[in-house]
């Protein structure tokens, strides 16, 4: 039981060090450094975006934009900053998006602040596993506290996938409500 709690907590980027039942220790397991886990961003992209116009409603109302996202390393990679420009029939979306690496905590934190707010929102927080970033936080919507889900996956050299999901009731169901994917635009 002792490998497998260390392997689980290895995937975390978690060191432990077990005795077994003879008083031997087994070695700790060393944590990963998750600075470069955005690397496969840095460029410019085509971006496809699917946004539910009211989440968390009961609306199935969905809208589709398009346009270019922009990502570029800070600090040797602990870093990054990306602009995103979408558009389309119900409008456009301009944000910025600020991306820090912890290297004591190795987590990540990641703001989106809107053209049209004018301010940072509300980090999220998380890590790499297995090829898949996954980041939480707690937000209000609508005068309700709600968890939110940021999700990438499906990484390769030339395309991504982005999720943000919202759970009302403690992370127990998860409503999708944006869903992005990313094609790397030729020679960038």
């Amino acid at each position: 039981m002792a490998a497998t709690l260390g392997a689980v907590l290895a995937g975390w980027g978690l060191a432990l060090s077990v005795s077994d039942a003879r008083g031997a220790t087994e070695p700790a397991v060393a944590e990963r450094d998750g600075q470069h886990d955005f690397d496969f961003e840095f460029g410019t992209w085509t971006a496809r975006v699917r946004r539910m116009v009211k989440p968390l409603s009961g609306s199935t109302t969905w809208v589709e934009l398009s346009g270019t996202s922009v990502v570029r390393k800070l600090w040797d990679g602990e870093g990054n900053v990306g602009e995103l420009d979408i558009s389309g029939p119900s409008g456009r979306i301009q944000g910025v998006t600020l991306r820090l690496y912890n290297p004591r905590t190795r987590q990540w934190s990641v703001s989106f602040s809107s053209r049209r707010g004018g301010t940072q929102g509300q980090p999220l927080s998380g890590r790499f596993q297995g090829g898949r970033g996954e980041f939480y936080d707690q937000e209000m919507l609508e005068d309700r506290a709600i968890l939110v889900r940021f999700v990438f996956s499906d990484i390769s050299r030339d395309a991504f996938r982005f999720e943000q999901a919202f759970s009302d009731d403690g992370g127990k169901r998860w409503e999708v409500n944006w869903i992005a994917t990313f094609q790397r635009t030729p020679g960038h």
